[in-house]
């Protein structure tokens, strides 16, 4: 079986108005842009009279070696949305308002193509090749996966007008 780490988890939330289809698009394209493929794994909406409730699961993989895997899930959570309009330099623009929740999650996955997994031996070789060998290879690409996530979640505060630091 395939060995997975989660080496970083983060939540952003945005309450007032934002525009869910540039959020869409903006999260869509980045992790398209850099050499992911994405699930989109659930879709539901529900109308109420406060608003819709929006669930949506992602989940992006992107293959670095034949031993390492990145994955990026994310869990988006939206309340009471409705449409709107806010004046923007003297322009109607229509936009949303509600509440935005995305819990970004980062997750290696060694061993993805289960090589390793056939014999006892080789379960105990791979600790010894992942222990000794490629050890502070393990460490660069956890380093490198929080990296990519945070210059995500920087992107996507930059689209939102959120304040980084």
């Amino acid at each position: 079986m395939a060995q997975k780490k989660q080496v970083y988890k983060e939540k952003l939330t945005q309450v007032g108005y934002w525009n869910y289809e540039e959020v869409y698009n903006m999260l869509y394209n980045w992790l398209k842009d850099h050499g992911y493929k994405l699930y989109e794994n659930k879709y539901r909406e529900k109308l109420s009279s406060a608003g819709k409730e929006v669930i949506i699961l992602w989940e992006s993989k992107k293959k670095i070696t034949d031993y390492f895997l990145y994955k990026i899930e994310l869990e988006w959570h939206i309340l009471t949305m409705k449409d709107a309009e806010v004046e923007v330099e003297g322009k109607k623009t229509k936009t949303n308002k509600g509440e935005l929740e995305i819990v970004f999650k980062g997750i290696i996955v060694k061993d993805y193509e289960k090589r390793w997994e056939d014999k006892p031996f080789y379960k105990f070789l791979r600790g010894l090749y992942e222990q000794y060998v490629i050890r502070t290879s393990v460490d660069e690409y956890e380093d490198d996966l929080e990296d990519q996530i945070k210059e995500l979640i920087t992107d996507l505060k930059a689209l939102l007008r959120i304040p980084v630091g």
